[in-house]
């Protein structure tokens, strides 16, 4: 066990990434009545009775105090659709409620249309968490919508909560049911579960990348760069996550990364070529049950539902 003076940061939150966590907007006001909100993955339930929650603020943070004398706060619950909220009031320095529409709850604190989820909270009590406060509220009110489906947050990109096909890949799988057998999203989601347990440890052992690292590098390309604003889009990575995924790879020398654009080194295309091989084996084994004909159909077709020209 190493001594937390030892520890790598970077390495240490890719290892917290491995623990999922939904995604939150805590907002409140300031003492000019002023809407305040940011960013949260650290929330978590303390007690049913009384009805307590907690969530975590970076001491450094613009917020910080205003959350910390706050007499109230909310907990907003983002759902899967709520990808650029989570990046807009997770950035610094801009008006993060530009847009936004919202309402007043329990003591004026703004409530976020769209969420699967909020707890409106009287602050109960603030605690020092080394470098964070950790900050525990009363839950006064609450509301929830079964329909939305949660925004999810893991080893540092955005993905969605799913129920889990139960896939083993030595067996095939019959759920014993006519209609889930041959219904279009079981029959997808059991196949995105069944690739990605076979490709990402295929490309971690051939290359040593990780599958978020894997989405950055094969959007790029050596001859142009792409905008940053462009990148953090495509592979549903917040801000501050993906500038640290940036300089890693940049410090390895598979990219450049200035001037919020980002390219490719010759290092990092002949990387590059080799998880496209490596992907492109695994394409061909997994589909190697099917003929050249029955594959472009299915290619065709889900490109269509997809929208994908």
């Amino acid at each position: 066990m190493k001594k937390n003076a030892e520890f790598d940061v970077r390495d240490f939150r890719n290892a917290l990434g491995h623990f999922p966590t939904g995604v939150t907007v805590i907002t409140t006001l300031d003492t000019n009545g002023d809407p305040i909100g940011c960013t949260a993955s650290s929330f978590n339930s303390v007690s049913m009775d009384p009805a307590l929650v907690l969530w975590s603020v970076d001491k450094n943070a613009y917020s910080a105090k205003i959350f910390e004398n706050a007499e109230y706060f909310a907990v907003n619950v983002l759902s899967e659709s709520q990808v650029a909220t989570s990046n807009q009031f997770a950035g610094r320095g801009e008006d993060k409620f530009k847009d936004v529409t919202y309402i007043a709850g329990v003591g004026g604190v703004p409530l976020l249309e769209g969420c699967g989820a909020q707890f409106e909270c009287k602050t109960w009590n603030v605690y020092e968490g080394g470098d964070h406060l950790i900050i525990v509220g009363e839950v006064v009110s609450y509301s929830h919508n079964q329909s939305k489906t949660p925004l999810v947050f893991s080893r540092g990109s955005y993905s969605i909560a799913s129920q889990h096909p139960n896939l083993d890949a030595d067996t095939s799988v019959s759920t014993g049911s006519e209609f889930l057998n041959d219904f279009l999203l079981y029959q997808l989601n059991s196949t995105i579960s069944l690739y990605r347990k076979e490709l990402y440890p295929a490309l971690i052992e051939g290359c040593n990348v990780t599958p978020e690292d894997w989405r950055i590098l094969t959007l790029l390309n050596e001859s142009s760069s792409v905008p940053f604003a462009d990148l953090s889009k495509l592979v549903m990575q917040p801000t501050e996550d993906l500038k640290q995924s940036l300089e890693m790879l940049s410090e390895v020398g598979v990219l450049k990364y200035s001037n919020d654009a980002v390219k490719l080194t010759t290092k990092g295309g002949a990387l590059q070529s080799k998880l496209v091989t490596i992907a492109k084996h695994h394409e061909k084994g997994l589909l190697s049950k099917l003929s050249e004909d029955e594959i472009r159909i299915l290619k065709k077709g889900l490109k269509s539902i997809a929208g994908i020209e």
